[in-house]
């Protein structure tokens, strides 16, 4: 679990160099509330004034958070009224006072606004008149066409993305629909550990492999829309464009590092998926980042073609890619533990990065099951669940 040391206003940083910057944050922060008087708004416009004019430069969410507050309540203290002008005093924003009603007569010495016509300019400026007229006409014209061909491209792109949805969907549902399947089921026996054939290939998923040799699994998780097979390549760049049918697809498919091996087995088995706005694939994997989630979603069935698997959740944690001379954790490299203290290592790096503790610990010889996917809260950042086979 996250050391509490790394902890700064109720966030949690990963390591010392995030905590420091944490820190440096929270110093500005707290320089900049000084300026606020929060019984005045003028001095918060103000202060969101400054920090457009100046340019505050913050290092960590923590910052980015403050700005965000600062930016939401003065902009709805400027729709107010409020300038920033009065630091001090009256708290009441700046309105124009309203004229008081005259009673009497009217004042005859105001002259009404006449209309004019265009037969009120001489010639040459009833030329520039009406060509600027003209000009605006087209200008008007232009927008209008403008906005319907965006709206069209909009309605376009909804149309073709929602289109995509549904399709990705009834293929998931009807290869969900193939397992226990015996439209294909014939024996085929394609992954090898060494010299040896593997086993049989178990009953419920004969014809979907049949349809497809790169299958190696499926995996589901209750309550949620992960129902997928999950496929297996030496090109570990095919699957992250290619559906289950070997079609192009922006979708890809969940596939299984291929350094990883499901008969042997390997200490860690990971599964790549895209993060897609839809939810498809890993879409909805980041929900995990709440504990209470987790907590209802704790069980995940991973059923290699040949065996099931039951595995429960023991970390969830957010990491990226590094360079390779970085001398850090890698958990896209942790596959096979070498020795007892090689895998309690790894351990106590992933428990030193989990978000909360799920109270599920593994010790040497146990297998675990990792499931990655992006993570836009840095650049290459990756989202992980890292969970224990229980059965």
């Amino acid at each position: 679990m996250a050391d509490n040391r790394w902890t700064v206003e109720g966030k949690v940083f990963r390591n010392a160099a995030d905590y420091q910057a944490g820190l440096r944050d929270k110093q500005k922060i707290d320089s900049l509330k000084e300026m606020v008087d929060p019984k005045n708004p003028n001095t918060i416009v103000a202060l969101y004034k400054k920090m457009q004019k100046e340019q505050y430069q913050f290092e960590t969410q923590l910052g980015r958070d403050f700005d965000d507050r600062i930016y939401e309540q003065a902009q709805k203290y400027i729709k107010q009224g409020y300038d920033g002008k009065e630091n001090s005093g009256s708290a009441k924003p700046n309105r124009q006072k309203k004229q008081k009603k005259t009673t009497g007569k009217v004042n005859t010495g105001q002259k009404k606004k006449q209309k004019v016509s265009l037969d009120d300019y001489d010639s040459e400026m009833r030329k520039v008149i009406l060509e600027e007229l003209a000009k605006r006409e087209k200008r008007r014209k232009w927008i209008v066409v403008s906005c319907a061909l965006t709206a069209v491209l909009c309605l376009g792109y909804f149309s073709v993305y929602n289109y995509s949805a549904a399709k990705k969907q009834s293929e998931s549902n009807e290869l969900a629909g193939l397992k226990n399947s015996t439209v294909l089921s014939g024996k085929g026996t394609v992954h090898k550990t060494g010299d040896q054939d593997a086993p049989d290939v178990l009953d419920e998923y004969k014809t979907l492999f049949n349809k497809n040799k790169s299958l190696i699994g499926w995996l589901k998780i209750d309550d949620t829309i992960i129902d997928y097979p999950v496929m297996q390549s030496s090109n570990t760049e095919y699957y992250l464009t290619h559906n289950f049918n070997q079609e192009y697809d922006k979708n890809g498919s969940l596939f299984l590092d291929p350094g990883c091996d499901v008969l042997k087995p390997s200490t860690n088995l990971i599964i790549y998926g895209h993060h897609m706005r839809s939810g498809k694939m890993f879409g909805d994997l980041n929900k995990y980042s709440s504990k209470e989630y987790a907590n209802e979603h704790k069980i995940i069935q991973f059923d290699s073609i040949y065996e099931k698997g039951t595995y429960q959740v023991m970390y969830v944690f957010r990491s990226k890619i590094f360079y390779e001379d970085e001398i850090t954790f890698k958990y896209y490299q942790f596959i096979n533990a070498n020795s007892k203290a090689e895998f309690d290592s790894a351990m106590d790096a992933m428990a030193d990065m989990a978000l909360f503790d799920t109270g599920v610990r593994a010790s040497y010889g146990d297998c675990l099951l990792t499931l990655s996917t992006c993570d836009n809260s840095e650049e290459d950042g990756r989202f992980v669940v890292v969970a224990k086979r229980i059965s």
